[in-house]
């Protein structure tokens, strides 16, 4: 900062514990003020303080300031800000040596340990501790509470102890060299901590005044929180704190016994010249402060700004003593930081308030030693009193005018501050010229008044007010001598008026001795005078010749008008500038050269300033006015523009600017030459005056909050910064943040962003000064406490100082980016010559012109145009004329616009044509709409397929018929671009439905058509039933099964409905289908999916949802028994066999209690009686009908197993229907259904189970039962029988006797080959689990049991399953497999065996020549002989030929048609030989049952082998047979 500067600073920021204080040495005073930390040089004892210089580098508000305590180390200061930022500085340097930003969230607290150099500890509103050790950038976190902190202070006497006060009243006490952080929770406030200060003197030695408190409570004072302590070392250890709270109490707490000692209360005082609102009263920030080696006093702030000085070792009212006995001593508003420094020997305590004021107090005195006023706004205006001379008025954006003695000798900041009635910033001043104490004022809400700053009592004075408003901000005011109507009026007039021009371009005379009266304004005597009829410009700056001979008027378009009092005849108009005009000043008259008194500087928003001598226009006799275009002298220089001007009255022919690139420079204007350049604002120079005492002292103020006193012959810069400064200053100033939208409530009372937000949105070309919000308030009268709180939300809009002009143009903030507040319209940078630029921050694109040539012809250059209007004057001349128009309009086609209407429709027609060419038909046509030529136009559109639903809705104006038509072309148009169901909504306009639903369904949108025929169409129209049965029959291809059927059923045909829902046979369709069709009365429709439902369910073995789908339908009942029995037998065979695999589904079994004691069948039959309710006989034969007539095919192994199942389930429960209703025949044939087919389907083991579970006892019982003159039944049982003894033969196989084990495996074949056992291996263990899987290898079993002699595998394997092991046991059973060595029976298989080797044959030939014939359609040109060698070479080797081992298979010769006819018919008369009885049944095949005999071996009676032999040798032909018995019968 340059030597001899002195400064009325920005205000302190407002709300925060601790954004102010002192050096440890003594010598600096620092606070927050916005983004910046002011510093002053407090060194000199009584004397006011020095502007030191400032802290730059934050980007939004600081929150907390403190300075390093520690020794040798008083030039660091730290401070935190709302940026999430915390800098450390050096003073020495005004720099910042050190940054970080640790906290999340807003920073609300912050201080420099006193005893740890380079410790800084910071909190914020979440509650999170930041301990950050700068000389290692180490850091710890601490998080005691989930609280909003509102201040802390670092213990003086412990390093490691830190006070945290929150804003809920709680304060807490923690140590930060420890994981479990807190020491004390001392409860006792209920309401936000503000302050706290520690003790400076360790230990507790206790007061007088405490005395009895602590005796009261001796118990307690033995209960020590942390442990029993003895009264020396509690003195000795421990330090007292002191709190101050929003509850209006100080307490002060016992660091060692955790709690609170004494509470002191606010005592309410006495306000001294009281003016202020009692609403204030409430606002309370009670701060407090423990002067150094003062254990037993402490400051604190009280309720108006008052301090107290409480002596603790007193009681009662005594305790209290208030600072500063005299007058206007004490701050008028509270208090938010103290903070103290020790001077030789006396102390110092400085205080910071939100009067603005910075306050030092002699502490031995109570005195104050000197006040420093601040300023919470820009510094819009500055202004000399002519009378009191060094009286300098300053108006300032916080809506006050500081009236400042600038020669004031004991006090060099001798400030009086006015606020009352002003309530908005003050833009405007002006001193009257010799009335001493009357100032004018203006204000950003266009309010004129006048304060009278001298008498005694005006402190309490109000200022008058014009009752005349101006619409917008004023911008300059001037005192001058009455013009008309006031010049002319009848009795005393004043000798000057006030006259005021604001940003809505007018310009006011007010009557200073009538303000109530309405003010004139001076445009409407300037017309009469001048008998103007144009429109005049809009005023933008208005300034009177000090002799009050010469008025000049700033224009918004940079000319300026010099008119002759009294009646303000215009004299000239200076044809300068270009830009609107923001400073005009005429040259003082008291020099020696009188003729410079003519001399008018003026600034604009261009950069230049002009200076014009108008000595020659003022003596003039000339009668029309004058236009002047020469600049007397030119002053270039600045970078920005200029808004303020002052001559030197000290100097002929010098003057300053101040100007916005953030300099002021000083001119030498004869020579044209700059001869300095002050640098010291940090931000936009707003105003400037000259001292009128000290020809050396310039005051500037600015947008940095400050006014600068600075000296002219101390400045090292002689002319404004070429760029790079202003760059600098751009740079600064984007680093202010944006405002910010957010609006976060802060509680009232606590508001950090009131007074410091930046001024942010700024001018440009259309205002001349601009008035930007800051946030200071005056919230002395009335001003409501939500004001304040809502005060960072505020956004001002930077307003034109043009109304009158209808282009009221925001054209250009030329302000870098961030400036820009939310609402503030950013606008291009030059505006174009002709007009108003659009609003190209809005980016929208300009729409089409519709008169594209006519608006382009305009557009030409001047010449064009001047000529355009020479030709439209002449036409107009011709016309009054009666003459024929001129030729030269003929050419002219756009001046259509201005003559006659066959003019303009020919230029219609013109403009029409080129949007043609340009592919714009919706211009043209709009054209011809303003024509009146509708008609033509739907045709041409029409024929060209561009009408649009604009055209269709303009149509009706041509006519009914012409719409109707329009209409049905537009479909049809819409019907080629496939916008179907636009098209069927224009049909519904004009009514025809039918054409509409045919349309959308022709083109497959029926869910629109079905809507619009069900809207408009009466119910039985059958055209809606054919729409639901198409859809339906669409959405039926598309495999859209449930939405065909909802189709269906809409169409009233539920028996489709249901068709189309079972299609898809997944069970939960199939159950849906049946329903459908039983609510449709389809009963047997419904029955039959019900039991097509179940069958899928029992497939994933859900019997129960089997069992609950069938219950609806009676005639179902039959099924319901299969079911039943199905579930009993699965159970069965799974406990039998457990399976290994587990199979995917898990079965859902009913839980049916069953009788284990009981016959299989009797179980079965029970489980009927008590679950399924079959009580009766006839309902048993009712049943056992019902299923008769259901036929199941023959069972194959290729049927799934799970069907083989469910087929030997019915024919089970036809045996049990007849065992209930005792028809045994039937019974016999029923069971040995089931046991056959299990045999068909070739599950060996399948077959077994069942014979062992349904006839575990054989087939004795049911033979008694028989009526044996019935020889079908008694065949019937044999074949039972046979079935029977063939598994017991398996299993005596199987299952040997565990001593003949070993010689029965010395029998083995050597021959078996390998893979024929694990073949049958593989076919055992299969059959085992053949319940869920298919059994592929059932065939090859039956091979292998032929081939084969022994199976090792199952030989162990079994063992549980031999009924008995005992050799008695096993006889009776072999004696029982007589029955299956049948002569009879053998020789009837044996025929039909070669029965089927013959139909094999033929099967074989027959595909043979389907072969052959097609390889002749394939090579029809391949000779024949090839093809009958190949028949020949293919019937060879396709014969079955046995194995070449053996001796007597020779290679047949093949065999002929005849011979094989021959053969067949040879077989067949044989079969017929054989009785009936015998063909009827199946039996096991008798040659396999003597292979298997005779190798169960030697434990067979010798008769039965020779039986088996025998048959054997008789019938065993075959080849298969021959191989298998051949080591029997060698």
């Amino acid at each position: 900062m340059a030597a001899g500067v002195r400064v009325l600073p920005a205000s302190p920021n407002w709300y925060s514990s601790r954004c102010s204080d002192a050096s440890s040495d003594g010598r600096l005073f620092g606070f927050a003020a916005r983004y910046r930390v002011c510093l002053l040089d407090v060194g000199a004892a009584a004397a006011a303080p020095a502007f030191y210089g400032e802290l730059i580098g934050h980007t939004d508000r600081i929150s907390g300031f403190a300075f390093c305590h520690c020794p040798g180390q008083s030039n660091l200061c730290a401070s935190s800000s709302d940026d999430g930022s915390i800098k450390i500085w050096d003073t020495e340097a005004l720099a910042a040596v050190g940054e970080y930003s640790l906290h999340q969230n807003a920073i609300s607290a912050l201080h420099w340990s006193p005893l740890v150099k380079d410790l800084i500890v910071s909190g914020d509103e979440k509650g999170v501790i930041v301990c950050y050790w700068h000389n290692r950038s180490d850091s710890q976190q601490f998080f005691p509470e989930p609280r909003t902190i509102f201040c802390l202070t670092c213990s003086p006497h412990h390093e490691n102890l830190v006070a945290i006060g929150y804003k809920d009243g709680m304060v807490v006490i923690i140590d930060i060299s420890r994981k479990r952080e807190v020491i004390h929770r001392l409860r006792g406030h209920d309401d936000e901590i503000h302050c706290l200060a520690w003790c400076p003197v360790p230990g507790e030695e206790r007061l007088l005044a405490w005395q009895d408190e602590l005796q009261v409570v001796p118990s307690e004072d033995s209960k020590v929180p942390n442990g029993e302590l003895t009264q020396d070392t509690t003195t000795k250890k421990g330090c007292y704190l002191a709190s101050g709270s929003k509850d209006q109490t100080i307490r002060i707490w016992s660091c060692t016994r955790g709690r609170s000692i004494t509470t002191l209360k606010l005592p309410p005082t006495k306000r001294r010249g009281g003016a202020i609102d009692p609403a204030v009263k409430e606002r309370i920030w009670l701060t407090v402060h423990w002067p150094s080696g003062r254990s037993t006093e402490i400051v604190s702030s009280c309720f108006g700004g008052e301090l107290l000085l409480w002596d603790l070792t007193q009681s009662g009212k005594r305790k209290w003593t208030l600072l500063g006995s005299s007058e206007g001593q004490n701050h008028s508003r509270i208090v938010f930081n103290l903070c103290s420094v020790k001077r030789q020997d006396k102390e110092l305590l400085f205080s910071i308030s939100m009067d603005r004021d910075v306050k030092c107090w002699d502490l031995s005195t109570l005195n104050c030693s000197w006040t420093l006023p601040s300023l919470g706004g820009f510094v819009y205006s500055l202004a000399f009193s002519p009378v009191d001379t060094g009286c300098l008025a300053i108006g300032v954006g916080d809506s006050m005018i500081r009236v400042w003695n600038t020669l004031s000798m004991n006090n060099i900041y001798d400030v009086k501050t006015f606020w009352q009635s002003i309530k908005s910033k003050v833009t405007a001043l002006s001193w009257h010229p010799t009335k001493e104490g009357c100032l004018a004022f203006g204000t950003d809400d266009g309010k004129v008044g006048i304060l009278d700053t001298f008498s005694s009592s005006a402190k309490n004075k109000p200022p008058q007010i014009s009752s005349t408003y101006h619409k917008k901000t004023v911008y300059a005011l001037a005192w001058g001598p009455p013009t008309p109507p006031l010049s002319s009026g009848e009795g005393e007039q004043p000798s000057v008026t006030l006259y005021s021009c604001a940003g809505e371009g007018t310009v006011f005379q007010h009557n200073p001795w009538n303000l109530n009266g309405e003010a004139n304004d001076i445009n409407k005597v300037i017309r009469d005078t001048n008998s103007i009829k144009h429109k005049l410009p809009a005023r933008t700056e208005v300034s009177w010749k000090p002799d009050g001979k010469l008025l000049a008027l700033g224009n918004e378009d940079g000319s300026i008008e010099i008119f002759q009092a009294p009646n303000l005849k215009l004299l000239c108009t200076i044809q300068q500038h270009h830009k609107l005009i923001n400073a005009i000043r005429w040259h003082h008259e008291h020099g020696s050269q009188p003729e410079l008194s003519y001399l008018i500087a003026s600034g604009s928003i261009n950069a230049t300033i002009y200076v014009h001598n108008l000595k020659s226009v003022a003596e003039s006799a000339s009668e029309s006015p004058l236009i002047i275009t020469e600049p007397f002298r030119t002053l270039a220089g600045h970078t920005a523009k200029i808004t303020s001007l002052s001559w030197s009255p000290h100097h002929e022919g010098r003057l300053v600017s101040a100007c916005y690139d953030g300099t002021a420079q000083v001119w030498d204007v004869m020579k044209e030459e700059p001869l300095c350049n002050y640098r010291g604002h940090q931000g936009r120079l707003l105003s400037v005056q000259w001292s009128p005492v000290d020809s050396d002292s310039v005051y500037t103020g600015a947008d940095d909050f400050s006014v600068h006193k600075w000296h002219i012959s101390k400045q090292e810069h002689t002319r404004p910064p070429q760029g790079k400064k202003s760059i600098e200053l751009e740079k600064k100033r984007s680093m202010q943040p944006k405002v910010k939208t957010k609006k976060k409530k802060k509680p009232i009372g606590k508001s950090p962003t009131k007074q410091d937000l930046s001024d942010a949105v700024n001018g440009d070309e259309s205002t001349k000064e601009m008035l930007l919000e800051e946030s200071g308030v005056s919230d002395h009268e009335g001003e409501k406490e939500a004001q304040e709180a809502e005060l960072s939300d505020k956004v001002s809009v930077t307003v034109s100082k043009d109304t009158s002009s209808s282009a009221y143009n925001f054209s250009s903030f030329s302000l870098p980016k961030p400036f820009v507040i939310q609402k503030a319209i950013p606008v291009k940078k030059d505006p174009a010559k002709e007009k108003p630029t659009l609003d190209a921050s809005l980016k929208k694109r300009k729409p089409r012109s519709i008169l594209p040539f006519s608006t382009f012809m305009d557009h030409r250059s001047k010449d064009e145009l001047h000529q355009d209007c020479l030709r439209l004057a002449t036409h107009l001349k011709t016309k009054d004329n009666n003459e024929d128009v001129s030729p030269d309009l003929k050419d002219c086609i756009h001046l259509g616009l201005f003559t006659d209407r066959a003019s303009l429709h020919k230029m219609i027609d013109v403009e029409g044509k080129h949007h043609l060419e340009n592919g714009h038909p919706e211009l043209f046509q709009q054209l011809m709409l303003w024509k009146g030529d509708m008609k033509g136009v739907l045709q041409a559109a029409a024929e060209r397929g561009e009408l649009t639903d604009q055209l269709v809705a303009i149509s009706p104006m041509v006519g009914y018929q012409a719409w109707v038509w329009t209409v049905e072309a537009f479909v049809k148009q819409l019907c080629f671009q496939e916008q179907y169901v636009k098209a069927a909504s224009h049909l519904l306009s004009i009514h025809k439905v039918y054409e509409a639903v045919e349309l959308l369904k022709v083109n497959h949108f029926y869910r629109e058509a079905i809507v619009i025929a069900k809207a408009r169409l009466r119910p039985e129209d059958p055209i809606l039933k054919d729409l639901y049965t198409s859809w339906a029959a669409l959405l039926e291809k598309d495999g859209h099964y449930s939405m065909a059927a909802k189709c269906y059923l809409g169409a009233s045909s539920p028996y489709d409905a249901v068709k189309v829902l079972s299609r898809k046979g997944d069970v939960t369709s199939l159950k849906t289908a049946a329903e459908v069709a039983q609510i449709s009365g389809e009963e047997e429709l419904s029955a039959s999916l019900s039991f097509r439902c179940a069958q899928d369910l029992l497939l994933s073995r859900n019997w129960v949802g089997a069992q609950e789908v069938l219950q609806q339908h009676k005639t179902l009942f039959g099924q319901r028994l299969v079911f039943c029995l199905n579930e009993l037998l699965c159970k069965c065979l799974s406990e039998r066999n457990p399976c290994d695999r587990k199979s995917p589904v898990p079965p859902c079994y009913h839980s049916w209690e069953l009788n284990r004691e009981a016959s299989f069948l009797d179980m079965v039959i029970e489980v009927w009686q008590n679950v399924l309710g079959m009580d009766t006989t006839e309902q048993a034969t009712c049943a056992r009908e019902q299923l008769r007539s259901i036929e199941h095919p023959v069972s194959t192994s290729n049927t799934h197993p799970k069907q083989v199942l469910f087929h030997i389930s019915h024919d089970l429960t036809l045996a049990a229907l007849s065992y209930r209703t005792a028809v045994w025949d039937e019974a016999v044939k029923s069971i040995l259904g089931a046991v056959t087919r299990s045999y068909d389907a070739g599950n060996f083991t399948l077959m077994q189970e069942i014979c062992s579970i349904v006839l575990p006892e054989g087939c004795d019982n049911l033979r008694r039962k028989l009526d044996s003159t019935n020889s079908q039944s008694m065949d019937a049982c044999r074949s039972l029988e046979g079935f029977v003894a063939y598994r017991i033969l398996y299993d005596l196989w199987w299952n040997p006797p565990k001593g003949s084990l070993v010689s029965q495996k010395a029998d083995l074949d050597p021959v078996l080959c390998p893979s024929e056992q694990t073949a049958l291996e593989k076919s055992y263990v299969s059959s085992q689990s053949s319940e869920e899987t298919a059994d592929q290898t059932a065939a090859e079993m039956d091979e292998n049991l032929h081939n084969t002699t022994a199976v090792r595998v199952c030989e162990t394997e079994s063992d549980s399953r031999t009924s008995s092991g005992n050799s008695v046991d096993r006889q009776s059973k072999l004696d029982g497999c007589k029955v299956l060595l049948s002569e009879e029976i053998a020789a009837l298989q044996n025929t039909q065996r070669d029965i089927a080797e013959v139909q094999q044959i033929l099967a074989d030939m027959i595909r043979q020549h389907q072969q052959q014939r097609n390889s002749l359609q394939e090579n029809t040109n391949g000779s024949t002989h090839e093809s009958n060698l190949q028949q020949s070479s293919e019937a060879e080797s396709d014969k079955p030929c046995s194995d070449s081992s053996q001796t007597n298979c020779e290679v047949k010769e093949p065999i002929t048609l005849p011979e094989l006819t021959k053969q067949l018919l040879k077989a067949k008369q044989k079969l017929a030989e054989f009785p009936d009885n015998l063909k009827v049944f199946p039996f096991p095949d008798v040659l396999e049952c003597c292979l298997v005999l005779l190798h169960v071996g030697s434990q067979c009676p010798p008769e039965l082998c020779e039986q088996a032999l025998d048959l054997l040798r008789k019938h065993g032909s075959a080849n298969t047979y021959k191989k298998a018995g051949r080591r029997f019968l060698t």
